[in-house]
């Protein structure tokens, strides 16, 4: 049975992305990213789900993690974020005084919290949430989380889907210590990778040229400091296309003469929520 772990407690986004992936798997919690990523290091057979980034509220800020283990990326998982108002069994709408969340939980929930007079509270992630108020038992607490973590801590689910704005994804990455790689074939592919230019003026403009001459489309292209400096940058980056397509070889040779680190994080199919949501 393959093993993936991930951040939070059950119930948590990430439990309910694992389950959507592989439904067979042995799905464990960890702690922290931190954890997340030493356990893949170190378990060459396991693999880790991790929240990358957020259709409304941006980067989750796991990008040093992914530079510092340069794990191989199988997969990425667009999850559709549905959060929910979770209260003790038989509580209604007009009992909830207090809500307890994620930050980005309750900034996503902003307005429903507002509209309904409700006091915030933040805490670590939804799931430990739901967790803390089914331990607590007060009928004027609740916790905004997911379905899954209602059936989890036998909770009810007060309200559904009161996040300010519906088609709420997150994307999620799937990695482990192994290198894999689809056979380059007629699908969608993304090539992920990172690099670190040579310090000269103009090093980025120039390390570019050649993706514009072959027609290659970058997709995301982010910098980010390395080890607590300011003048030191690391980029992380990704491609429409596979590492084997001649275009994208070409594209990434003429990016490596600039570069004084390159590392290719994977290449995988694309998710197919893509399409529907350009």
């Amino acid at each position: 049975m393959s093993k993936i772990y991930f951040q939070g407690t059950f119930g948590a986004y990430s439990h309910l992305a694992a389950l959507s992936v592989d439904p067979d798997a042995e799905i464990l919690p960890c702690k922290t990213f931190d954890d997340c990523f030493n356990k893949a290091s170190s378990e060459a057979e396991c693999k880790i789900i991790i929240p990358e980034s957020n259709r409304i509220t941006g980067n989750i800020g796991i990008e040093y993690l992914i530079f510092k283990h340069r794990l191989n990326i199988y997969e990425e998982h667009f999850q559709k974020i549905e959060h929910n108002l979770l209260g003790q069994p038989g509580a209604k709408l007009s009992d909830i005084k207090e809500v307890y969340s994620h930050a980005q939980g309750l900034s996503q929930c902003s307005k429903f919290i507002k509209d309904n007079n409700i006091t915030e509270h933040i805490r670590a992630d939804t799931a430990g949430s739901a967790e803390m108020i089914s331990k607590t038992k007060d009928i004027k607490q609740a916790a905004i989380a997911s379905s899954l973590s209602a059936e989890i801590y036998g909770l009810s689910v007060i309200k559904k889907n009161i996040e300010n704005e519906n088609g709420n994804l997150t994307r999620f990455l799937i990695m482990g210590k192994n290198i894999s790689q689809p056979e380059f074939g007629d699908k969608k592919y993304i090539t992920s990778f990172l690099f670190k230019l040579k310090s000269k003026p103009a090093a980025l403009y120039q390390s570019l040229g050649g993706f514009a001459i072959n027609g290659v489309n970058l997709t995301k292209l982010q910098s980010y400091p390395e080890k607590n400096t300011f003048d030191s940058f690391f980029f992380l980056c990704e491609l429409d296309g596979h590492i084997e397509d001649s275009k994208v070889q070409k594209s990434l040779e003429e990016l490596g003469l600039h570069c004084e680190d390159f590392h290719v994080l994977g290449v995988f199919e694309a998710d197919k929520l893509r399409e529907k949501n350009n």
